[in-house]
């Protein structure tokens, strides 16, 4: 937005020179007064907009003529005006009927409304913008005929949200960082209709932690089901937009994931989420008891050392509780190996890898706007909002 030397906007400034504040306190109460809406059909604003858009083309007509109308110079030059095509155009403030002008020889396009395009200034950006935040293509419907007036088809608005694809493609596609200190790799559940039936699958999402401590997210692939095998796969690809190496990947236990990770960075520390492993390990313990084997299990993730969480997992197997629950020290146990890296690292790390909070908070906003669809008609549909 163009600024003068202070911070009022230029095209305020103009307008406040040519059309005063109290001219446009006389134009709102003589419509209210009139019972005419500012927006949506028959309102003022797109009477407005009317008026400014097809003065504007009339002076490109002009300029593209190059004589004013009936102008002697106009005579003999080849080309002339041909009256007006009536078109509608939609707004954020309600659809406009204009009178387009046109020329015989056929040659004028405007540039303020082109040919073919049916919907102007912001429209485009608040039906995507309402898209990204959950709403579906019948919400957006119903929205804007509601608020604006404006009808459009369920598959203009679809066509709309499509436009985004490219970006999609080009943002899935785009080279990363040589190194990133800290990845999280995670999924979420979608539903996906496929030939008539509906079955869930799997968004798998990456986060890589740059040197500054910023967080990016590397890329959105859906699949039938979270498996090792697809996570190498998803390595692979990192690693070809440019991923060289990785300190620390943070993950869920999945069997086989710590191998998949390896085979592309095989430096790289693999650490299991410390807060899955005790939701995991906690799965079959009764309501009533949960609070209280937490509290048990919390020495063995808060020890100094691996020694130390050694003897606390022990203390806990001997406790009532370890007893009760032998699965929770099971859990525990099957999981070690991939554990007890955590345990090498000083606090500030330890608190950074402690969970995938990084991932489970975009997985929370995510799930917040996925949760209104019943399912989605294609993974590129659910990949589309999910970006």
């Amino acid at each position: 937005m163009t600024k003068n030397s202070g911070s009022e906007p230029v095209a305020r400034q103009i307008r406040r020179e040519l059309i005063d504040d109290e001219l446009l306190d006389q134009l709102v109460k003589s419509t209210s007064d009139r019972g005419i809406e500012l927006t949506g059909e028959g309102g003022f604003l797109p009477e407005l907009i009317k008026a400014v858009l097809e003065r504007g083309m009339k002076a490109e007509l002009t300029q593209h003529l190059g004589y004013d109308k009936h102008e002697a110079a106009g005579r003999g030059s080849g080309n002339s005006r041909n009256g007006t095509s009536p078109k509608t155009v939609t707004t954020e403030v309600g659809p406009v009927t204009i009178d387009q002008p046109r020329d015989r020889a056929g040659t004028f396009h405007s540039r303020l409304v082109p040919p073919g395009q049916r919907r102007l200034g912001g429209l485009d950006d608040m039906i995507i913008s309402l898209y990204a935040g959950g709403m579906t293509i019948r919400e957006i419907q119903h929205h804007l005929a509601a608020t604006m007036g404006s009808e459009l088809s369920h598959e203009t608005i679809s066509n709309i949200t499509d436009a985004v694809l490219e970006e999609v493609a080009a943002w899935q596609t785009r080279p990363l960082e040589e190194f990133y200190p800290v990845m999280f790799l995670d999924a979420i559940q979608v539903k996906i209709k496929n030939q008539n039936r509906v079955t869930s699958r799997a968004a798998h999402i990456a986060i890589g932690v740059d040197l500054d401590g910023v967080k990016h997210v590397l890329g959105i692939w859906v699949q039938a089901s979270e498996g090792a095998k697809f996570w190498a796969g998803v390595c692979a690809e990192l690693a070809n937009r440019g991923v060289g190496d990785v300190l620390i990947v943070a993950c869920d236990g999945l069997t086989g994931f710590p191998e998949a990770i390896a085979a592309t960075w095989p430096n790289a520390v693999v650490q299991t989420c410390v807060v899955h492993l005790i939701r995991s390990s906690m799965r079959f313990v009764a309501y009533q008891d949960r609070k209280a084997v937490a509290a048990g299990l919390r020495p063995i993730y808060a020890a100094v050392n691996e020694e130390a969480a050694l003897t606390a997992l022990k203390n806990f197997q001997a406790s009532a509780w370890g007893v009760k629950y032998p699965a929770t020290v099971a859990a525990w146990e099957r999981a070690w190996d991939r554990f007890i890296p955590f345990l090498a690292f000083g606090p500030a790390t330890r608190k950074a890898i402690y969970t995938t909070n990084a991932i489970e908070s975009l997985n929370y906003q995510l799930r917040k706007i996925t949760k209104n669809r019943g399912h989605f008609p294609s993974d590129m549909a659910a990949v589309k909002l999910l970006w």
